[in-house]
């Protein structure tokens, strides 16, 4: 057998993540230590407040921090240094919650060494039996479920004490990737099942983690302070205060005016001209958060691939990354980012040509155009004027974009049915691979295909790259598969975000990961 070891100190263990979130206050913590009114405090402002506390149900960027910051996993990513800045490295897997593995000569049986000096908040000690229930708590859920079977997890089985055996279905080079995810994060579900069970779980947390959680109204703001019984390295600041702030003006100001140490989802158009102004600092850097416009495939004229390539042709690519993102984007050319292992452009149909456009319509079917409705979710300034844009050149050539506003929960409820006809949506990978991305959004079976896209060639690519071992067979099967979709075109490929984090001059130890998500642990903060 191979043996993983400690590849560092844990320190890196400490990762969190903010997470949108979904009730008013989180209460198992009266024997979890500290955090007086001494130390360092930092303050957050985000643009929502969550949904849920629930690890294996968080979907969204401040539910998957706060359970990132009050649980641990078994293991996590790397980490390193990238042209000056902290980035990821999630090709690397460092131990967490388990100080050791190693796994068989099939690669199918993974053997974890669980830590034996890790206690949850509640001040019960961490053994083997809670991974396991933790475990099955994901099986069971509506969300994580599906990344479960995308790890190929068969059982989870207690081997010791402190030891737990995981057997895979078949070998899955993104076992290893998917389990240092939020979703996977281990849970005192006896304390859970004291009260009450899986509801309780959504509004309090259960966890090992770095931080507790204080107090959370997804409405206003939440409040966190550093767990003082945690077995990992201490975080800096002792103190994390998110404040929830709907419009992206009002988090320019807070950040401008030194109210909050940190501002995200601050607009472009903002953005420029605000690095070094007023104290303040834009981190900005490219990453694999995409933005596409989704055309349902199941709904006519959109189960027509001619349809769909002609309305890709008439998409003002350059407009949208000059005019609406300001510089704070790249060009997309595939159903991946460009960071993404495997990546390839082959069989792109997109280029911004309007006679073309007109001509495939033609050949559609549509001589005259058509008219359609395009639903837009609220919350993203960018989406707006993406959209009053793409509708004025569809007009160009005949064809009638009706935009019908909806709020953003109604909106991800209404994508959850896949029957809304046109779309824009974003996409961040927190695994940076094909196969997770590709899986997930353009498999028949990804829980977040909600276009409808289903190639059959596509599906089989897929299942086969998933057990391959070989990167270099594996990134040839995921160009066949980017290579059909580029054709199919089930999407047009708006643009690749940078994700751009503003903060104060005297906050330090910001670390860019896939998901775009801030690790409260890793910051610091001078006088």
């Amino acid at each position: 057998m191979r043996t993983k070891k400690l590849l560092t100190t844990v320190a890196v263990a400490a990762s969190m993540m903010l997470a949108f979130t979904g009730c008013a206050q989180s209460a198992n913590n009266a024997n979890a230590g500290g955090g007086g009114d001494s130390g360092s405090a930092i303050s957050i402002a985000y643009s929502e407040g969550g949904t849920t506390l629930d690890p294996a149900e968080a979907n969204d960027g401040t539910s998957d921090t706060l359970v990132l910051a009050a649980y641990d996993q078994l293991v996590t990513y790397g980490t390193k240094e990238e042209n000056g800045k902290r980035v990821s490295d999630t090709a690397t897997i460092e131990p967490m919650i388990a100080s050791d593995w190693k796994v068989d000569d099939t690669n199918t049986v993974y053997t974890f060494t669980i830590r034996d000096d890790i206690e949850f908040q509640s001040g019960k000690k961490l053994t083997a039996d809670d991974v396991v229930k933790s475990f099955e708590h994901i099986k069971a859920s509506a969300s994580a479920s599906f990344l479960y079977e995308m790890a190929a997890i068969g059982s989870v089985e207690k081997t010791g004490e402190h030891e737990v055996k995981i057997t895979l279905t078949a070998p899955n080079h993104l076992f290893l990737q998917i389990i240092p995810m939020y979703s996977f994060s281990i849970i005192d579900m006896d304390l859970v099942e004291e009260n009450g069970g899986a509801e309780w779980l959504k509004q309090n947390t259960a966890g090992t983690g770095p931080y507790i959680l204080d107090s959370w109204d997804p409405a206003s703001e939440a409040k966190l302070h550093v767990n003082d019984k945690y077995w990992g390295e201490a975080p800096d600041i002792e103190k994390v205060n998110l404040k929830f702030i709907g419009d992206a003006s009002n988090r320019l100001q807070l950040i401008t005016k030194g109210s909050v140490d940190m501002a995200l989802e601050i607009a472009p158009k903002d953005l420029e001209g605000l690095d070094g102004k007023d104290g303040v600092v834009v981190d900005s850097r490219p990453s694999n958060k995409v933005l596409f416009f989704a055309m349902n495939n199941n709904i006519a004229p959109f189960d027509n691939e001619k349809v769909r390539q002609a309305v890709t042709m008439a998409i003002p690519y350059d407009k949208l990354l000059t005019d609406v993102m300001k510089g704070q984007a790249s060009e997309m050319r595939s159903s991946v980012a460009s960071s993404t292992p495997g990546w390839t452009d082959k069989g792109n149909q997109a280029e911004y040509n309007l006679d073309k456009a007109k001509a495939l319509l033609a050949e559609a079917g549509y001589p005259d155009g058509f008219e359609f409705d395009f639903t837009l979710g609220s919350g993203f300034p960018d989406w707006n004027d993406d959209a009053v844009l793409i509708q004025a050149e569809l007009a160009k050539i005949g064809v009638t974009m009706n935009i019908q506003n909806m709020a953003r929960a109604q909106f991800l409820d209404a994508l959850a049915e896949k029957n809304v006809q046109a779309y824009i949506s974003r996409w961040t990978s927190f695994v940076n691979d094909p196969g997770y991305h590709l899986g997930l959004l353009l498999v028949d079976s990804g829980t977040s295909n909600y276009a409808n896209y289903d190639n059959a060639r596509v599906n089989e690519l897929w299942a086969e790259a998933a057990t391959e071992p070989d990167a270099d067979v594996r990134n040839k099967l995921y160009g066949e598969m980017q290579e059909i979709i580029n054709v199919e075109s089930p999407w047009g490929y708006l643009y690749e975000y940078n994700i751009a984090v503003t903060h104060r001059d005297n906050l330090e130890g910001y670390t860019s990961y896939p998901d775009g998500l801030v690790r409260f642990a890793q910051l610091s903060k001078t006088d």
